[in-house]
């Protein structure tokens, strides 16, 4: 039985991209320097696109390789992928979605407080050694 064809569109997680690698028969696109001549080669071998935020499957791509089952983003975001296009062919389409959400809100979180409480200030003032010069301004709630 020949190997599915999978197409990563630019350099992602080492991890990722080995396990892909052991698994089905993976096509680095940024080995190619011509899109083209990489299209009109393999056109037919590839089964699955992996992309992320920087570089998922636009139209062109669609196009040129008919056996495309999936696209899947490594990614939240669907912004680089023709999604019309997909919905046309009847591509599935997948993404990793509120994979950061809890991190992001902890993050703004975080932010706020520092913010608030000149966090940053403080610590440039101690390491800075301003502290022998005097006290610095506390913040108030």
């Amino acid at each position: 039985m020949e190997s599915i064809g999978v197409l990563l569109t630019c350099p992602m997680d080492t991890y990722l991209e080995q396990e892909l690698d052991k698994r089905f028969k993976l096509f680095r696109f940024w080995d190619y320097p011509s899109s083209k001549d990489f299209f009109k080669e393999h056109s037919n071998s590839i089964r699955a696109v992996v992309g992320n935020a920087t570089m998922g499957a636009d139209a062109e791509m669609i196009e040129a390789l008919p056996m495309m089952e999936i696209v899947s983003s490594f990614s939240v975001g669907l912004d680089k992928i023709d999604l019309a296009r997909c919905k046309e062919k009847k591509i599935r389409v997948t993404n990793t979605p509120d994979v950061l959400t809890e991190d992001v809100a902890d993050l703004a979180i975080g932010l706020i407080l520092a913010t608030l409480r000149r966090i940053c200030e403080s610590d440039r003032y101690v390491r800075s050694g301003s502290w022998k010069g005097g006290d610095f301004k506390l913040t108030t709630k």
